[in-house]
């Protein structure tokens, strides 16, 4: 990234803090000064023990503090420099963002745009025809392992019930794996016919439905920010970790999970986070319910299944986001 013209430093301002003058200043200093001691020496009369042990103090205690100056104004120079080119960082981010809200909308923006869309009038077709079944979208779940662990039954279901009829959520086939993954990847573009299929389908089970709302809250505002989850390369964790999370393990035992490494999303997050209370409340409660719904799925899911759903994009966010609140700290 090119700095801009009023975030480069001004090459005439230089101080004693910059690189080569900081180590010949001192070098000079030290030469003098051993010469000065070097010319005493010869001058002075002889001394005894003690006399020469304290003369050895003086000699070298100014050497090791001017030294100690150098290394200090080092440390010094390059943490200016990290803080300098954090700024310029965060700064052109900014710039960047506000000519793409001043202008035309990006093309990645305004794809996010048409798949809620898309999204909105999915769910308010199931809403308007809930009796309407399409056996050719539903089999392919009814034949292949469910997605979350069947519920316990409750004391009330020992006891006889009412004949007033079976609900109909308990006549739909469970989700299955694959399904519940590819609805939390979202769909691509508004011809992702199988991505509406398997977000449609997700929609209808009650855990699932909650995870995917709350996942398309948090992404939405992201994007606000021009934070994208295809951006973001995180590093991929062993299944055994997302096990361990599952098994309610936190700290640094699932470190691993936290593979976003990308600076400048995690700034830009974590000064949201404490700037917009909207944006904090989405967060936390996008996390909570990650953290339910896959303690039900880590029961039926193999390490392959794991590793399918780390690489999408609701995973991605929880690794975003478990970074800036410390999850994995």
């Amino acid at each position: 990234m090119t700095l801009p013209e009023d975030q480069r430093p001004d090459p005439k301002l230089r101080d004693l803090t910059q690189a080569p003058m900081t180590e010949i200043f001192a070098a000079l200093l030290s030469f003098v000064w051993m010469g000065a001691v070097g010319a005493y020496a010869l001058t002075a009369p002889g001394e005894s023990a003690p006399g020469l042990a304290l003369s050895l103090l003086v000699v070298f205690l100014p050497l090791v503090l001017i030294w100690t100056a150098v290394v200090t104004l080092r440390s010094l120079r390059t943490l200016r420099a990290e803080a300098r080119r954090l700024h310029a960082t965060v700064e052109a981010l900014r710039r960047d963002y506000a000519a793409n809200q001043a202008g035309p909308k990006p093309s990645v923006e305004k794809k996010l745009t048409e798949i809620e869309r898309a999204t909105r009038s999915t769910e308010t077709a199931m809403a308007s025809f809930t009796s309407r079944r399409d056996s050719s979208l539903s089999v392919p779940s009814a034949d292949r392992k469910a997605a979350m662990a069947a519920p316990r039954p409750e004391p009330q279901a020992e006891q006889p019930a009412l004949a007033l009829g079976t609900p109909a959520e308990d006549l739909r086939p469970p989700l299955s794996v694959p399904d519940f993954i590819r609805a939390l990847q979202f769909p691509e573009s508004p011809d992702d016919k199988e991505g509406f299929r398997a977000l449609r389908l997700a929609l209808e089970d009650r855990t699932a439905a909650k995870l995917i709302r709350a996942a398309q809250d948090v992404l939405t505002l992201l994007a606000q920010d021009g934070i994208f989850m295809d951006d973001l390369k995180p590093d991929r964790a062993r299944p055994e970790f997302w096990r361990k999370f599952a098994a309610g393990e936190r700290g640094r035992s699932i470190a691993a999970l936290g593979g976003v490494r990308d600076r400048s999303s995690l700034a830009l997050t974590a000064g949201r986070m404490r700037e917009d209370p909207v944006f904090r409340d989405a967060a936390h409660h996008f996390l909570r319910t990650f953290d339910r719904a896959f303690q039900e799925f880590e029961h039926n899911a193999s390490d392959a299944d794991l590793a399918d759903l780390s690489d999408t994009r609701t995973a991605r966010a929880f690794m975003l986001f478990g970074r800036v609140t410390g999850t994995f700290d």
